[in-house]
């Protein structure tokens, strides 16, 4: 029994070692292709009010775009350090853009409760997918792009971000 255990551990640990590197391989964010960038600025989605906004109207500044849903604990998290940064770095024409993936009730709700102090577009399902096409080979949330002023992207981070690193990217961008 002892000997089976022996051998078996090792062989444990080097599947979980294999099965953590391809996660890693296959859901860390990858450079999306040029065409999906530039369609990004023909895109709109509705504000709270059902009124589309046009992503182009933030070409040309530095943006912050954050995929997020009301019922994710990561992106409700990383919300305020967002505001603060916004407020910040807005003079050196720096916004923020959050983008929901989630239903307009459910956003209306949750920012009720939690009023952010940038804009917030619903964004739904076609959000998930152009998230997917930015990068976000996974699908999961919080994803988060930086783009330059010329619509490069600089910073594409899955997971919650930290104040600490977007700042160090709006710092070396933004000045």
């Amino acid at each position: 029994m002892r000997k089976r255990l022996f051998y078996a551990a090792p062989l444990a640990l080097a599947a979980m070692a294999a099965g953590i590197w391809l996660a890693q391989a296959r859901y860390v964010p990858r450079p999306p292709a040029a065409p999906a960038v530039a369609a990004l600025w023909q895109l709109g989605f509705p504000d709270l009010q059902g009124q589309v906004q046009q992503l182009a109207q933030w070409r040309g500044q530095v943006l912050v775009l954050n995929f997020w849903a009301s019922w994710c604990a990561p992106c409700r998290e990383e919300m305020p350090d967002f505001a603060a940064l916004r407020e910040q770095y807005r003079p050196h024409g720096v916004e923020f853009l959050g983008i929901a993936i989630d239903n307009p009730a459910n956003v209306a709700q949750f920012l009720r409760r939690l009023p952010v102090a940038y804009p917030i577009l619903i964004g739904e399902g076609t959000a998930h997918g152009l998230a997917r096409q930015l990068g976000n080979p996974s699908g999961a949330l919080p994803y988060t792009i930086v783009l330059d002023r010329d619509g490069n992207i600089v910073l594409s981070h899955l997971g919650r971000l930290s104040r600490a690193t977007l700042e160090a990217t709006l710092r070396e961008i933004a000045a």
